[in-house]
């Protein structure tokens, strides 16, 4: 009986230490930074940042973000990892919302 509960319960603290394990990031002060991308997750329009300053910054883009390159507004399937890039953000709880978004390359 006992053996019976106790599976279940070490499955699920295993399965609780990988998710935890996953990609660690930073939230940051509202305002503007400089950095390369370090992900692209098209299926969730979410990018992963690394600054000069070595913070992680997990970004979600909204419908109002604007992402340019070269002072015109392209499509999210622009974005590719490793690319230099320039985010502001706003910082809304734990959260980091992304303003704006400029391919620097």
């Amino acid at each position: 009986m006992l053996s019976k509960i106790l599976k279940p319960v070490a499955f699920l603290s295993v399965f609780l230490l990988m998710v935890s394990c996953g990609e660690s990031t930073d939230v940051v002060e509202s305002g503007t930074y400089q950095g390369t991308i370090e992900e692209v997750e098209p299926s969730k329009d979410e990018i992963y940042v690394k600054t000069d300053d070595n913070k992680t910054l997990e970004l979600y883009f909204k419908e109002d973000t604007e992402l340019t390159r070269n002072g015109n507004t392209v499509e999210f399937s622009e974005l590719e990892k490793g690319q230099k890039v320039e985010v502001e953000v706003e910082k809304v709880g734990k959260r980091l919302d992304p303003i704006s978004v400029k391919i620097m390359e």
